[in-house]
């Protein structure tokens, strides 16, 4: 078991616990950090901390500021971050 924490601008915090063999996708706006933290005989120990812009699935992005989920439906509201549609 995983501690995934995903830290971004405008106050943008996503944290979820994520067991082995489970798949965690998620929007989240651009320079974002995703951090993985376990547990240790000490407490809690950051594992990895990765720039969101290394972990994004380009295949998912059709245009700049449009997102497209995985069933191929299109985000509603163009105005608006992906990330932010997804909450």
């Amino acid at each position: 078991m995983v501690i995934v924490r995903c830290i971004g601008p405008d106050e943008f915090f996503l944290e979820r616990v994520v067991f082995p063999f489970e798949l965690l996708s998620f929007l989240a706006p651009p320079d974002s950090v995703v951090q993985i933290w376990t547990h240790g005989l000490g407490g809690a120990e950051l594992r990895e901390s990765l720039s969101v812009n290394d972990l994004c699935m380009d295949e998912l992005i059709s245009e700049p500021g449009m997102a497209e989920a995985s069933d191929g439906v299109s985000a509603l509201h163009q105005n608006e971050p992906a990330w932010q549609q997804a909450s």
